[in-house]
């Protein structure tokens, strides 16, 4: 014969129910939004100036490119979202190169070494920036790669991106830009 459910158990699923409710309802409230659309501090802020030289040996400051927008690339050659995202960037330098768009890629946690044949075999449409202490990823907060910048003309901070970015955000952002 099963006894009838009794005080202590009805008491324990009482508790679990009011635990369990609020749980399910912070969880379900993520449900629908993007998780790299995280606001970000730097974002409507001036871009930290940077002043840093690429693989060529040709100093390249974001002071001389002030008056023209700049996608600015965060990347790795050992990252996998990185080689993922290059094609986009390529085609949208060969894009908006002409129309006064500025790209470049800066090298994170990476060696020139490495950097070199990834861009010979998988081209390289806008120069590659060392930033061998990494004193400019900390200077804009990368925490990994790939992240871009989109720096307006007046040296603001428009968007960055966390992640790879695609052909639609990177059109949608120049466009706005331009």
């Amino acid at each position: 014969m099963s006894e009838p459910a009794s005080g202590p158990r009805l008491w324990i699923l009482g508790l679990g129910l009011v635990l369990l409710i609020p749980m399910v309802w912070v969880l379900a409230s993520g449900f629908g939004k993007d998780p790299h659309a995280v606001p970000d501090a730097m974002t409507g802020e001036v871009a930290p100036p940077f002043s840093l030289h690429t693989m060529d040996g040709e100093l390249v400051t974001l002071k001389e490119l002030e008056g023209r927008p700049v996608v600015l690339n965060f990347w790795s050659t050992w990252c996998v979202p990185c080689k993922i995202e290059h094609p986009v960037l390529q085609n949208g330098a060969s894009t908006y190169g002409p129309r006064g768009v500025v790209f470049l890629g800066v090298l994170y946690g990476d060696t020139e070494a490495a950097a070199r044949p990834f861009l010979k075999k998988n081209g390289s449409t806008y120069p590659t920036l060392l930033d061998p202490d990494g004193a400019t990823a900390v200077d804009y907060g990368v925490a990994g790669v790939p992240e871009t910048f989109f720096i307006d003309g007046d040296g603001m901070i428009v968007r960055k991106v966390a992640g790879p970015v695609s052909a639609d955000v990177l059109i949608t952002t120049l466009e706005g830009m331009l």
